[in-house]
């Protein structure tokens, strides 16, 4: 998953017309490094849409705008609209992620 590390970067992915997923977390976090085992699965059953990652400690301002409190957090973006926001409580298996990304179908 492709890590987004400019403010710049940020802005070019989420206005595009097509569902942008980010994953907010932090190198320290033990929550995220397990969800980066079964993200590539998850990744290619949902080709539809693209990944990335942004770490909260580098781009702080990013992370506070979009009300991220907790990590890893899934965060849902089109045409610069934030869509879908899943906090991180609810982001520790394979089938709440899936069943978060099967609900943005009706969102595309």
């Amino acid at each position: 998953m492709e890590r987004i590390q400019t403010e710049k970067q940020y802005e070019e992915l989420i206005n595009r017309d097509q569902l942008t997923i980010i994953k907010y977390d932090a190198t320290w976090c033990p929550d995220c490094k397990t969800l980066d085992k079964f993200m590539p699965d998850i990744m290619a059953k949902h080709q539809d849409k693209d990944f990335y990652a942004l770490d909260v400690e580098q781009l702080e301002e990013i992370t506070s705008k979009n009300e991220v409190r907790g990590i890893p957090s899934l965060l849902v973006y089109k045409n610069g609209e934030k869509l879908a926001h899943l906090h991180s409580k609810y982001a520790k298996t394979p089938s709440q992620i899936s069943e978060y990304l099967e609900t943005l179908e009706s969102k595309k």
